[in-house]
């Protein structure tokens, strides 16, 4: 009879311990249920979703037209001082350094680029290639930003020495300034 207790005694624990094993499986894929059902259950807006990936879209597109139709392919920004100078100043050869066959005897002060149009030119230091364009804004020369090209030598660093039609608007318009200016191009645009 002992034999028989202790093998029942044995055959129950056996059973609760299987018992409680199913307990605790039932009771975590249960909850491991709930989490599933729970992200079912959330409701997906699809139309708003296409919506707003389609305002980014044409967001995106519309600065890319911006972008292509200002040219604005900035490679780099830099702060340097900005002066004015006349092709007929004592120190000044009369003559561009970067293309000696421009005649500015007539006041030009406009060189037309094949890529930019027509752009102000400037002179620099030897850092910035001939054919370098810059673009940067002065209130008292123009309200819109000034295009220009680098066509001349004869100041240091990173001054851009603007090329005007007379002394007196080198003094009274353009003066001396900083300013910070974008670099467009570097050097003349391969053909």
């Amino acid at each position: 009879m002992k034999k028989i207790v202790k093998y029942t005694l044995r055959t129950i624990q056996i059973c609760l311990i299987i018992s409680l094993l199913l307990v605790v499986e039932i009771k975590s894929s249960t909850n491991l249920s709930k989490i599933e059902n729970s992200n079912l259950n959330k409701s997906l807006d699809l139309n708003a979703m296409k919506m707003m990936s389609e305002n980014i879209i044409q967001a995106e597109n519309n600065n890319l037209v911006v972008e292509q139709s200002n040219n604005e392919n900035i490679i780099n920004t830099v702060s340097g001082k900005l002066t004015g100078y006349v092709y007929n100043c004592p120190t000044c050869s009369k003559k561009l350094a970067c293309d000696s066959s421009i005649d500015l005897s007539n006041g030009n002060v406009y060189y037309k680029d094949a890529e930019f149009g027509d752009v102000r030119i400037v002179a620099s230091s030897g850092k910035y290639p001939c054919g370098t364009i810059v673009r940067f804004k002065k209130d008292s020369i123009s309200s819109e930003p000034v295009t220009a090209i680098v066509l001349d030598r004869g100041v240091s660093g990173n001054t851009l020495d603007l090329l005007v039609e007379s002394v007196n608007i080198a003094k009274s318009t353009v003066g001396s300034s900083n300013i910070s200016y974008n670099i467009l191009r570097n050097g003349w645009a391969s053909v």
